[in-house]
């Protein structure tokens, strides 16, 4: 029996996870590099709750920042400064050679310009009236 299409637009997180290991799996196999590992730094308060979090992962020489953020009520105190530092630092540490952003013109492309993140791209109109931009680093060879 073949396959059916359905939409499904509240897949389980576990099952939406399973998918992604197996694309990573074949992003693996293809490339001949397994050294992807997830890279995260977060901000507790003093009941332990997050309240920032810079997250993203490195793999084949590259490190992606897909989630930056920081509680409202914690903002404008250089947290997501320190977040983004620390991130770079453990990124260059394992040998990532890039990273790579992609934020929003009202979220902070300012924070990742000031830390030497250059802009590689925007899409205009992504959401509509506003643009998507793409930065990415450049490390310093050692």
């Amino acid at each position: 029996m073949a396959p059916r299409l359905q939409a499904e637009h509240d897949l389980a997180p576990a099952e939406l996870d399973a998918i992604e290991e197996h694309l990573n799996s074949d992003n693996r196999l293809l490339t001949g590099r397994d050294d992807d590992r997830g890279l995260v730094f977060a901000l507790r308060n003093e009941s332990g709750h997050a309240v920032g979090v810079a997250a993203g992962y490195s793999w084949a020489g590259i490190a992606e920042l897909k989630l930056m953020w920081v509680e409202e009520s914690h903002r404008r105190r250089g947290h997501a400064k320190a977040l983004l530092d620390a991130f770079v630092a453990e990124a260059a540490a394992r040998g990532a050679r890039r990273i790579w952003v992609s934020t929003h013109d009202f979220q902070a492309p300012g924070l990742y310009e000031k830390a030497g993140f250059e802009r590689m791209a925007e899409f205009a109109g992504w959401p509509e009236g506003h643009s998507s931009i793409i930065l990415c680093k450049t490390m310093a060879r050692r």
